[in-house]
């Protein structure tokens, strides 16, 4: 087991703060585990209600008679599958003295924890939990990290077969049965070609129209198949900046998937020198250094984007945080240098800082504001932004 320190001392301090706290994240990232890490280290009593299990949603047939007697933490696993807690929570929440607090986890965007929103305005905070990263496998094991991706299971596998053979089994258990729990009645075998031909996209900026036309149904339906995988965080719409510069901007989200050990085992490639062959290892490694550089920096998601031009300029991540603007670009080369897009980057967004994530084993300047980041380095030079 992984001791997700950096993830604990968030949970802290959101429950510290709020009296209801919602972890979200896809199925098996961790969730659960972090939760009992969590209890464990703290002082008081837990109370643990797993609502998968038939037992503990019988306890909570009458949810206010099973809740408002318990003290301390409350911890609720896959929430989404009893909307109705929501209400409850909010009149627990607002007892005096607030006798416990409520960490909920669930296996959905807020959009598809229905009723917490409106119910619980003001009274929670979500916080997304990712796969493993970086910085708690240790720098040593990036390329398996890369490789497997994030979900522990598959990470800490004793094989790339073994792991292959877990994300697999994944994909095919979220299909036939995660899918449907979400409240959504798209066949496995559709979507699961959906997200096979999404796979083959990641990476690029969306256009409804094309992929529609290759997958052979409309721009809306696309949209449908793509906004489900989204809200059950299985991928990743990272969303364009534009502005008034004198370009035209593109305006459509790029899309990746949002574990490259699941693009990995849809695009069938489970050893790192199929890896290395294959035309997506570019777009793989991109989406991996960004994920990265997004912890790294405790960028959350609505400070981060992309910027393109139609001219050709372009910016793989833009992390906005108050009037400060940090610019990176990730090549997957030795020998990075300053492009002609880089300087427009700089110049038309007033960039605070320009880093561009190589593979090589210096960082180095390129120019005024503008530097080479190894990404073996990228823990040591890359910082935290406040």
């Amino acid at each position: 087991m992984i001791e997700r320190a950096s993830e604990l001392a968030v949970l802290t301090g959101l429950l510290s703060r709020h009296p209801v706290v919602g972890i979200i994240g896809a199925r098996q990232v961790g969730k659960t585990t972090l939760a009992r890490q969590f209890a464990a280290g703290r002082r008081g009593p837990t109370s643990f209600f797993d609502l998968e299990n038939p037992a503990d949603l019988a306890r909570l047939a009458d949810p206010l008679l099973a809740l408002e007697r318990l003290r301390g933490l409350v911890v609720l696993d896959e929430v989404q599958r009893l909307p109705g807690l929501f209400p409850v929570l909010r009149v627990l929440v607002d007892r005096p003295g607030r006798p416990a607090r409520f960490l909920v986890l669930g296996s959905a965007s807020p959009g598809l924890l229905r009723q917490s929103s409106e119910s619980l305005a003001g009274r929670i905070a979500y916080h997304e939990l990712g796969g493993l990263a970086l910085d708690e496998v240790g720098k040593g094991r990036a390329d398996v990290l890369w490789l497997r991706g994030g979900f522990p299971r598959s990470l800490l596998a004793r094989t790339n077969a073994a792991s292959l053979e877990w994300r697999q089994e994944f994909i095919r258990t979220f299909l036939e049965r995660d899918v449907p729990q979400l409240g959504f009645s798209i066949p496995a075998v559709t979507l699961r070609r959906f997200w096979v031909m999404l796979s083959h996209y990641h990476g690029q900026v969306w256009n409804a129209s094309e992929f529609g036309r290759s997958f052979g149904v409309s721009d809306a339906t696309v949209r449908r198949y793509l906004d489900l995988l989204s809200a059950a965080l299985v991928v990743r719409q990272v969303q364009p900046w534009y502005e008034s510069v004198a370009k035209r901007q593109v305006r459509a989200p790029k899309v990746y998937l949002a574990d490259t050990g699941l693009l990995h085992a849809l695009l069938g490639l489970g050893s790192r020198d199929a890896l290395e062959g294959h035309p997506k290892v570019g777009a793989s490694w991109e989406w991996f250094v960004i994920r990265e550089l997004s912890r790294r920096l405790g960028a959350r998601t609505e400070e981060c984007w992309f910027w393109a031009t139609h001219a050709g300029a372009e910016l793989d991540l833009l992390v906005v945080r108050g009037r400060r603007r940090y610019g990176f670009e990730v090549k997957r080369t030795t020998a990075p240098r300053l492009t002609r897009s880089m300087r427009s980057a700089l110049a038309d967004l007033r960039l605070t800082r320009l880093d561009v994530v190589h593979s090589g084993q210096e960082t180095f300047a390129l120019g005024p504001r503008a530097r080479a980041v190894a990404f073996s380095r990228l823990l040591e030079d890359v910082t935290l932004l406040r």
